[in-house]
């Protein structure tokens, strides 16, 4: 088999390649493959045990799934790899490093597949004459700790690595330059290419944009960015942590999607005629959002935590409202340049799954331009007036979980298998959430009560 990303390989003299696939919850699942190995994988795929898809973020099995369980004895499911995601791992001795996704035995699409889901939502796309184009910010919080002391912390509140609320910070961008500037330089030499980096309002948090590229090229960068920012800080004795809201006392954190569509030449949201710089095309995609991305919910609040995020005054918009570079709206548009003309969805928090969050806004856009859907609705001013009476967004995982599973919307662009399967998912979240006995109850009740 030839092809550039082989070609290189083989002149590397590399004795192993790392190759990973998506869980349901955006965690990288993988294993280091001898070179014959992945030779023979890269031409006819290799064995995944789909309890990859079957198994919550610590390794329970659900008891819910159809697809995928101990009804079916957990059998190897294909996995491909794309060697077009061919990069090297900069803190890893430059380890040649792929993607993968779960195929059929027949090569078509699995419908569990998080890569898979966005490629169906995308493939649509193109059939109508679009391709979307995104960007993705993260915040995070990092704190002064190993997996092995947090785990002796018992929950117990860790030590950030920066005190105070100081966003835009130059003078706490030198309080932990080594690791500052290997995110910047070794994510850049990863193939996951940072615009920028500042410290965010909060202790030890930071943001980072990620540069704009293709939908499905910028899943994969942000799915790199938060396995890889991990990886960075285990050699500065740091943890990152992409939790939505780890403290009730600080703002959550994000993962805003920017999105735009192109016809291969220009950005198609712009029209230099308009009032608003927006083309009848951008006002329908965001009509379609505005309309229906309550139908997608849980893709973009998929934890307990998320709904700790949505809390009035912290930033993190909780209704489904539009503005014009308002950053109190769910939908800011930024609409200027026939360049930077784009939308920005600032709904989801930073523990997303990208391939689904991203097949979330993109599915519920194009519902918008596929239905020729108006956009209705002014946009907000100031802190949501205007807003005032839309209704919020759900405070529960299991809420809009029974949303998304009634929704025609999110079957007709997802499939009924996956719709079925991620709502089962949830459920599960929900039930361990319930089964637990939290220090907030032991706190409130042990005592008194």
């Amino acid at each position: 088999m030839q092809h550039p990303a082989l070609d290189k390989l083989r002149k590397s003299h590399a004795s192993k390649v790392k190759v990973a696939v998506s869980d349901i919850d955006g965690v990288l699942r993988g294993k280091l493959l001898h070179v014959d190995k992945f030779e023979g994988a890269a031409e006819g795929g290799f064995g995944f045990c789909d309890v990859v898809l079957g198994w919550d973020m610590h390794d329970v099995t659900y008891d819910n799934t159809q697809v995928t369980g101990w009804q079916h004895g957990f059998p190897d499911a294909l996995a491909r790899i794309d060697l077009g995601t061919a990069r090297n791992v900069p803190w890893d001795n430059d380890v040649p490093f792929f993607l993968g996704e779960f195929v059929n035995e027949d090569g078509s699409p699995h419908p569990l597949c998080p890569r898979q889901t966005l490629k169906r939502v995308l493939a649509r796309a193109e059939k109508l004459g679009f391709q979307p184009m995104c960007g993705m910010e993260f915040e995070w919080f990092n704190f002064r700790d190993t997996p092995q002391t947090w785990a002796a912390r018992n929950g117990q509140p860790p030590e950030p690595i920066t005190p105070g609320m100081f966003g835009y910070s130059i003078l706490r961008m030198a309080d932990n330059p080594g690791f500052f500037n290997a995110l910047m330089d070794e994510m850049l030499a990863f193939g996951v290419p940072i615009e920028g980096l500042h410290t965010e309002t909060g202790p030890g948090v930071y943001e980072a944009a990620i540069g704009f590229s293709t939908a499905l090229e910028q899943a994969d960068r942000a799915i790199l960015f938060k396995t890889g920012a991990r990886e960075i800080g285990k050699r500065f004795g740091i943890m990152p942590t992409f939790m939505a809201k780890w403290s009730p006392k600080y703002p959550g954190c994000s993962g805003h999607i920017h999105q735009s569509l192109s016809d291969g030449k220009a950005n198609l949201f712009y029209d230099g005629e308009s009032s608003r710089r927006m083309s009848a095309l951008f006002e329908s995609y965001l009509a379609g959002q505005v309309a229906c991305m309550m139908d997608f919910g849980p893709m973009l609040w998929p934890t307990i935590n998320s709904y700790k995020r949505l809390v009035d005054g912290f930033w993190a918009p909780v209704k489904p409202t539009w503005g014009i570079d308002n950053r109190t709206a769910s939908f800011r548009v930024l609409a200027g340049s026939p360049k930077a003309t784009r939308l920005e969805t600032r709904c989801p928090g930073s523990d997303v799954n990208p391939y689904l969050a991203m097949a979330a806004v993109i599915a519920a856009g194009m519902h918008g331009v596929e239905k020729g859907l108006k956009l209705t609705t002014p946009p907000i001013t100031g802190t949501n007036v205007g807003g005032e009476n839309v209704p919020r967004a759900p405070r529960t995982l299991i809420e809009t979980t029974r949303v998304f599973r009634e929704s025609q919307i999110a079957r007709d662009w997802l499939g009924d298998t996956f719709v079925d399967h991620f709502a089962a998912t949830r459920d599960w979240e929900w039930r361990q959430w319930q089964d637990a006995v939290t220090d907030w109850e032991l706190r409130r009740y042990f005592e008194i009560v």
